[in-house]
């Protein structure tokens, strides 16, 4: 460790668990500490105890990264920026999140999707370094897409939501899915208890050749192909629980998204073989963590430049 490496405060919230991670980046990883992700208010109030120990212990970081799961609110000079809008965990709905989490820390905070992060972390520490369009998938407690065209995560109206597409059915397939707005989203069908509801036991415990994988798969095949017709990135990671626990996976998705493609997309990615395009991320579970410190790095130079105090990742 450098003595002269910055010192920077990360928060990934996800789903099911919350990741605190101190340092400046992959080699530089000072402490971690991993909370489950319960009721907002004492998850948050958790989160604040963390850091402020580490202020205590290691001194104060130059600036902290979030990376929640959303929908986020992310439009500069919203009066409820950094807010947790009309999520699935209905618990968190309107909450406030990083307002909160800078004041307590007083420092520059920057804040961005848990999975726009991970992206950018794969772009900057990964198996995306020299990439300036690609995309990171997680599966797990929800699904979700981190989009990054032309180094950019895509910002429009707000951020992309495309664990929420709707994707072609298997025929014969008629589980209602657990999306409380959606139902059968992708979201709904394929996520870690999405499938937990479709057999009643958790994805972990499926073995291979489950029958409930022809779904999974099917489904985030379907997800792929409107990835590839839209914002066409030049590599997928495919990261999450599921996937890291379910290797088996790649494989099959590969090949159920070349057939789904069938032939309409010419580029060397696809025509080339899809081993090399869709692929589990180079940083591999870290890189949710380390995405929150990578939108530190940015909240920091952002600072330094504007001496603005807030930093959204997309714009």
């Amino acid at each position: 460790m450098s003595p002269q490496a910055k010192l920077l405060a990360g928060v990934e919230l996800g789903g099911t668990k919350c990741v605190c991670i101190l340092g400046s980046g992959p080699d530089d990883v000072r402490a971690i500490e991993r909370l489950p992700t319960g009721e907002r208010d004492a998850t948050l109030k958790q989160v604040e105890a963390v850091l402020e120990r580490w202020r205590t212990q290691f001194g104060a970081p130059r600036a902290l990264g979030i990376a929640s799961f959303g929908p986020v609110d992310l439009r500069p000079g919203s009066p409820t920026w950094g807010y947790i809008t009309s999520t699935s965990k209905l618990g968190w709905v309107n909450t406030d999140v990083a307002s909160r989490l800078a004041r307590r820390l007083g420092v520059p905070a920057g804040l961005d999707t848990d999975v726009n992060g991970a992206a950018l972390a794969e772009g900057r520490w990964g198996a995306a370094r020299g990439l300036d369009d690609y995309a990171y998938v997680t599966v797990g407690t929800g699904i979700g897409v981190g989009s990054i065209v032309r180094g950019r995560s895509i910002f429009g109206m707000n951020h992309t939501e495309l664990g929420h597409i709707r994707v072609a059915r298997v025929k014969g397939d008629t589980f209602a899915g657990i999306c409380p707005y959606h139902g059968d989203c992708i979201e709904g069908l394929a996520s870690g208890p999405a499938i937990e509801a479709r057999v009643g036991k958790p994805a972990s415990q499926l073995p291979p050749d489950h029958p409930a994988w022809d779904f999974v798969v099917h489904g985030l095949a379907q997800l792929l192909h409107t990835m590839v017709l839209t914002t066409a990135p030049a590599r997928i990671f495919l990261g999450g629980g599921v996937m890291s626990a379910q290797a088996h996976l790649f494989e099959r998705i590969q090949r159920e998204l070349k057939r789904s493609l069938n032939r309409y997309v010419t580029a060397p990615e696809v025509d080339q073989g899809l081993a090399q395009f869709i692929v589990p991320p180079g940083l591999g579970t870290m890189s949710g963590p380390l995405g929150a410190l990578a939108l530190a790095v940015d909240a920091d130079t952002h600072a330094a430049a504007t001496r603005s105090p807030l930093v959204n990742a997309s714009r």
